[in-house]
């Protein structure tokens, strides 16, 4: 079955996985999810993720993680840009997610980033989602 929004199934995935408590959940592998995985990394929302080859396209395993009491770190992801209608933003008009506390997730000319760091490198782009 032919997935129309990969990086939406992707959020799904994590977010019902996230919901069910689940350890790992395992994602489709491509360039721009693996960048988003990292970006999930860096900011601290999973605890880690590897790369595991099926002789195909290969799978992102990603390992969730909770706080004490399995209390969720992720409390809410939500895909911007859809393939229907994308969603840019330029460096001076960048999203803020819930005044900073969360992170916005931005494909840009210069890589996939956080908000923060397009606005440090005076870039826009398509925003992806929304992490907080």
């Amino acid at each position: 079955m032919q997935i129309t929004d990969p990086v939406a199934d992707m959020l799904t995935r994590i977010r019902n996985a996230n919901s069910a408590k689940h350890d790992t959940v395992d994602v489709p592998a491509s360039n721009l999810k693996k960048a988003i995985a990292q970006i999930l990394l860096d900011e601290g929302y999973i605890k880690s993720f590897q790369i595991v080859d099926d002789g195909t396209q290969g799978i992102i395993r990603i390992t969730l993680k909770y706080l004490a009491g399995k209390e969720k770190v992720i409390s809410g992801l939500r895909r911007v840009s859809k393939p229907g209608l994308r969603i840019y933003s330029n460096c001076e008009d960048m999203p803020k997610v819930m005044n900073g506390l969360g992170i916005a997730i931005v494909s840009t000319s210069k890589g996939v980033m956080t908000d923060k760091k397009a606005r440090l490198a005076n870039v826009g782009g398509e925003v992806l989602a929304f992490v907080w």
